[in-house]
């Protein structure tokens, strides 16, 4: 198990290699040094899934080095590798090293393409740490690394100021999450003494369900995965990070950052078991994420913008499974959601490059024949993310909406009108870029390089098989992905529907999913309607969506105009007038003492004498008055 240390050592040292080394590396040598380091942590994780499968054993811990001894706080710096770090640690560095390569293509060019590879080296030895950490302080070491790395990334053209603000956004929305998650780990030692994953959740075994602490716990580290996972009311930052380069986007997505949220509360999955009030709160922000960020993506016309609200939902859904205590469907659906939005970006990115950067889906049209690979492999996630059988995105959906028909009926419905929404709208996409006449003038799509259509057709693959990995009973199968992360997670048990009301419930969403489909060829195929713009009326209610419900500038509102003004006060009338002063008077009157102080140490005889009989003369009269 020493090997665990090569999986996060070796995007490191990629890092290090294209980072200092930028100035001699041409552009293909920097991708190349960046894939093969991320591809070779890959194979070192598929050894360590098998090492660990033939040991018999559920876990294993490396100590690398004793990083904190204060006291009776001995913290070593350790991993742990089981189940679940090492279903995480395959998807950051199969799917990771499928967009490094296909970034090769995509980024050819750009004149700081090497420090891109660094900065993705970067981001993926973070979201390696994170999951692999033994404990709460080096999960934490990983949260902000993506944290500075999603920055740098997203700002990656730091010319633009709209995609600088966009960067800030996101350090910024992400920094309110982390003040839950740091008082989290602290009130975590504070009761437990210890930061241990193993430790804490053996002690929390003898715990009571809904004690007051566990409760304040769950919620701190709650507020981190909010932020962290983009969730209301800390999503907006994750639709404007599509102002980076499109494989950040894909790897942000899908493999890193927003995962860890998830992966962090499917972590402490014992302690959230203890507190009930915090799942229900969980329930309430996944099934609002999920609808809201839907109805959202219905009337987004930038490619990007349509991808990440889907995004947004799609994690809405993760955080319903977590709410409902079913941690490993959560997992599952990050795996299959890693897949399948890991092709759509980059096949955004392929339409994207095609059309010369061009992302507005009204001005595409009629690409299906003239990009036939990114054509099918997109259609083979939409499908997937749709939840279309037999694709990878129904099985993982399929468990999410029969955990809340298990919970309550109302729950089920709403699952099940997101899921329609996100099928009109992802086919609305599809319809909209790759049927009907091509709309650009001027413009000559063509097929991406194999480079980047590789990447495409591997990952277009996983998307249609992936969901075979949990075949539930109904199917014949065992479900033996959640099988294999119940040793790691203790998903709480409920009542299972009967296999007579799946049947009924799988057939109603595909029969509903198939009218939908056919409802938006009808819409954007046949009758060939292209969305109206800014400068079409619209109803209210469409206004009110195409606007994102103006959260944005209820935000800008309620926080960032007031601090503003707050900030610009401090600084005219206590900063400039008050604090700024007196620290240079201080300066001032310190200088001044030190010039009187400094004749001591000069060296001036004559001084010296005179500072002498002063002194004898100051004696003699001081004698003489006592």
């Amino acid at each position: 198990m020493n090997l665990a240390i090569l999986v996060p050592a070796l995007p490191l040292l990629g890092f290090l290699i294209t980072g200092l080394a930028y100035k001699r590396l041409n552009h293909n040598q920097a991708g190349i040094i960046a894939s093969i380091a991320v591809g070779l942590s890959f194979l070192v994780s598929v050894a360590l899934f098998f090492m660990l499968r033939n040991s018999g054993q559920n876990s294993a811990t490396v100590t690398l080095f004793n990083w904190i001894a204060l006291g009776n706080m001995n913290i070593p710096f350790a991993f742990l590798i089981d189940h679940l770090s090492l279903t995480m640690m395959l998807i950051i560095t199969g799917v990771g090293t499928l967009i490094h390569i296909y970034s090769i293509g995509y980024m050819h060019g750009d004149d700081r393409v090497n420090s891109f590879f660094a900065q993705m080296n970067l981001f993926t030895f973070s979201m390696l740490l994170l999951v692999m950490g033994a404990n709460y302080l080096v999960l934490f070491i990983g949260w902000e690394g993506v944290g500075l790395c999603s920055y740098l990334l997203i700002g990656f053209w730091f010319k633009n100021p709209a995609y600088n603000y966009a960067a800030r956004k996101a350090f910024v929305m992400n920094r309110i999450g982390d003040v839950g998650f740091i008082l989290g780990i602290i009130l975590l030692f504070y009761t437990f003494k210890s930061v241990s994953f193993s430790e804490i959740f053996t002690q929390a075994g003898a715990m009571q369900v809904g004690a007051p602490a566990i409760t304040l716990i769950t919620l701190l580290l709650l507020v981190g995965a909010v932020g962290k996972s983009a969730q209301i009311p800390l999503y907006t930052w994750l639709p404007d990070a599509m102002a980076g380069p499109t494989p950040v986007s894909a790897l942000i997505h899908a493999a890193t950052m927003v995962t860890a949220g998830i992966y962090m509360i499917a972590r402490s999955s014992i302690l959230y078991n203890l507190a009930p009030i915090t799942l229900n709160i969980i329930i309430v922000i996944g099934m609002a994420t999920a609808t809201f960020a839907a109805i959202i993506g219905l009337k987004q016309n930038d490619i990007k913008k349509v991808l990440a609200y889907s995004t947004v939902s799609q994690l809405g859904y993760m955080f319903l499974a977590l709410g409902l205590g079913a941690y490993s469907t959560g997992v599952f659906h990050v795996t299959t959601h890693a897949f399948f939005k890991a092709l759509l970006f980059l096949g955004a990115g392929s339409v994207i490059h095609a059309m010369g950067g061009e992302q507005d889906i009204r001005k595409m049209g009629g690409l299906r024949k003239k990009m036939p690979i990114t054509y099918i492999t997109f259609l083979a996630a939409t499908l997937a993310i749709s939840g279309i059988p037999p694709f990878s995105g129904f099985f993982s959906k399929d468990m999410i909406l029969s955990k809340a028909l298990e919970h309550n009926i109302l729950l089920y419905i709403l699952a099940l009108g997101t899921a329609l929404i996100t099928c009109f709208y992802m086919f609305r996409l599809l319809y909209l870029v790759f049927f009907g006449e091509q709309r650009m003038s001027g413009a000559h799509p063509h097929e991406s390089p194999k480079v980047m259509t590789v990447p495409l057709m591997i990952l277009s693959v996983l998307s249609v098989f992936g969901g075979f990995l949990n075949i539930p009973s109904l199917f014949g199968g065992n479900l033996s992905f959640s099988n294999y992360l119940d040793s790691a997670v203790v998903s709480k048990s409920s009542e299972e529907i009967s296999h007579s009301t799946e049947i009924g419930m799988i057939f109603l969403s595909v029969i509903l999913l198939v009218v939908i489909i056919y409802w938006a060829y009808q819409t954007y195929v046949r009758k060939a309607q292209i969305p109206s713009g800014d400068e079409v009326k619209q109803t209210p209610l469409q206004r009110i969506i195409t606007n994102k419900f103006h959260i944005d500038e209820i935000y800008q509102t309620a926080f960032e105009k007031p601090f503003g003004l707050l900030s610009n006060f401090l600084f005219k009338k206590v900063e400039s007038i008050i604090l700024g002063p007196s620290v240079d008077e201080v300066g001032t009157i310190t200088s001044k003492l030190g010039d009187l102080t400094r004749k001591l140490q000069r060296g001036n005889i004559s001084f010296y004498l005179f500072a002498m009989v002063a002194g004898i003369l100051l004696f003699v009269v001081f004698i003489l008055t006592i």
